[in-house]
C-alpha cells in the first residue's frame, strides 16, 4: 500500500492531503452516514474546522472532526427550527423559522438574537461586503448595515415576498422566491427587478453563483444564465427528479440534491447529469456542502452523510516538498482559450485570496478566499462568458501580495 501526497480540485482551489491511493478505490465509492441519524438537516455550513448544521426540530449541532461526532450547541437559541446560515469573517448568522436571526462570535458556543424582524420566518441568508441580507417567507429582503443589530426592509420591486434563496454576484443581489421567479438588486437590495425570461418554473429554491454563471434550483430542474439572470436555459439533462433542493460546486464539478432521488453530478457545466447517490438510504436530499476534502448531504430524516471528494473529483500527484517562500507562478497555458491554471504556494498557514480582474480593475472571478494550510496548491479557471483581452489575478495574504497578467484569446 502506497503513501503519497495529492491534492483535490474544489472551489477553485486544491487541498493538499496525505492519504492512502486506497481511498479513491472506485469499487469501495459510496456516501457514508456520519451522524445524527433521524435528523431532518436542513442547512449546512462550515468555517475554519467547524461543520455546522441546522436541523428542523432539535437546533443546531456542530462537528469539529469532519462530522465523525457532534455537539448541540444552542446556548442561547430561541425555538429549535434552523434552515439558514451565513458567514462573515467571525460573525456566524443564522436563520430561524420564528424567531428571526442569530448571531454567534464562538463558532457557535453561544448565540444572540439579533434585531427585531417583522416577519421573523427566516429561510436564506447571504453577506455582500459588510451587509448582511435576510430573506423571509412574506415580507421578502431584509438588510442590516450593523451585523444584525437592526434590520430594514429592502423589498420594493419583489412583487413575490416569499423569499426561499439568496445568492451575491459582484454587485449584483439575486433573490429567489416561491413562486415569482428570481429578482436582482444592483443597489444593494434598494431596488428589484424580475429577471425570469426563459425560467419556466418560478418556484425557486436555491440560488448558486459560479463565476460568471447563475444557477436556479427549481421545482422543474436546474436552470443557468451567463448574463446576470437576463436570460435562462434549462439544464436537467440526465435528471431523474427535478425537484431542486441545493447546488454547491467543487472545480469544474456541480452537485444538486433533489426530492426523492438523491444526488447528481455534472462535469460540463450541467449539459449532463449522472446520478452518483450509492450508499444513500434517505433520496430526499435538502443541502449539499463541501467542506475540506469532503463533500456533505443533509437529509430528510437520516441525518448527515458524507462521500470523500477524491472518488468523485480529479485527483493528482504533488510533489511532497513543501514551500518555504510564498509564490504565484505565471499562469499555463498563456494564451490561453478558455481555460488556464494558476499555481501559487503558501508558505504559513493562513488565510489566502486569490481573484482576476479585467483591465478596468472590475473583478471578474473570486478563485479562492480561504483559510489554507502549507502547501502548492493549483487553480484551473474557465473564462466562459468573458471576452478576449487582458486579465489580472492577484494572490494575496497576510504578509505577501503580488499580482501576474494573463491574456484571453477567442
Amino acid at each position: 500500500m502506497k503513501n503519497s501526497f495529492r491534492f483535490v480540485s474544489c472551489g477553485g482551489f486544491l487541498f493538499v492531503v496525505f492519504y492512502l491511493f486506497t481511498i479513491a478505490n472506485p469499487l469501495h465509492a459510496q456516501w457514508i452516514q456520519t451522524g445524527l441519524d433521524g435528523f431532518f438537516i436542513r442547512t449546512i455550513t462550515s468555517t475554519g474546522s467547524y461543520l455546522f448544521v441546522g436541523t428542523s426540530g432539535d437546533g443546531m449541532f456542530r462537528s469539529t472532526n469532519n462530522g465523525a461526532s457532534w455537539t448541540s450547541i444552542n446556548n442561547g437559541l430561541i425555538g429549535l427550527e434552523f434552515p439558514a446560515f451565513a458567514v462573515s469573517g467571525t460573525n456566524l448568522y443564522a436563520g430561524s423559522e420564528g424567531q428571526g436571526v442569530f448571531l454567534s462570535t464562538n463558532n457557535g458556543t453561544s448565540w444572540n438574537p439579533t434585531g427585531t424582524l417583522t416577519n421573523p420566518y427566516v429561510y436564506a441568508l447571504a453577506v455582500s461586503g459588510t451587509d448582511v441580507y435576510a430573506g423571509a417567507d412574506g415580507n421578502g429582503v431584509y438588510r442590516s448595515t450593523n451585523n444584525g443589530t437592526s434590520w430594514t426592509i429592502v423589498s420594493s420591486g419583489i412583487t413575490n415576498t416569499r423569499v426561499f434563496a439568496l445568492a451575491v454576484s459582484g454587485t449584483n443581489i439575486f433573490a429567489g422566491t416561491f413562486g415569482g421567479g428570481v429578482f436582482r438588486s444592483t443597489n444593494n437590495g434598494t431596488n428589484w427587478i424580475a429577471v425570469n425570461n426563459g425560467l419556466t418554473n418560478t418556484d425557486v429554491w436555491t440560488i448558486a453563483v459560479s463565476g460568471t454563471n447563475l444557477y436556479a434550483g427549481t421545482g422543474s430542474g436546474i436552470f443557468i444564465s451567463t448574463n446576470s439572470g437576463t436570460g435562462w436555459n434549462v439544464i436537467s439533462n440526465g435528471l431523474t427528479n427535478t425537484y431542486i433542493h441545493s447546488i454547491v460546486f467543487c472545480g469544474t464539478n456541480i452537485f444538486c440534491g433533489t426530492d426523492a432521488n438523491g444526488v447528481f453530478r455534472s462535469s460540463n457545466g450541467g449539459t449532463n447529469w449522472i446520478a452518483m447517490s450509492e450508499g444513500l438510504t434517505e433520496l430526499n436530499i435538502w443541502v449539499l456542502a463541501v467542506s475540506g476534502l469532503n463533500l456533505f448531504a443533509g437529509s430528510n430524516g437520516s441525518g448527515v452523510w458524507k462521500r470523500p471528494l477524491s472518488e468523485v473529483t480529479p485527483v493528482k500527484e504533488l510533489s511532497t516538498d513543501l514551500p518555504i517562500h510564498f509564490g504565484l507562478d505565471q499562469n499555463y497555458p498563456n494564451p490561453f482559450n478558455p481555460t488556464t491554471n494558476i499555481k501559487f504556494d503558501v508558505a504559513e498557514n493562513g488565510f489566502v485570496s486569490l481573484k482576476v480582474f479585467d483591465i478596468t480593475g472590475k473583478q471578474v472571478a473570486d478563485l479562492v478566499n480561504d483559510n489554507l494550510p502549507i502547501g502548492t496548491y493549483k487553480v484551473d479557471w474557465s473564462a466562459n462568458g468573458l471576452s478576449s483581452g487582458i486579465y489580472f489575478y492577484t494572490l494575496k495574504t497576510d504578509k505577501f501580495s503580488e499580482t501576474k497578467r494573463m491574456m484571453l484569446i477567442k
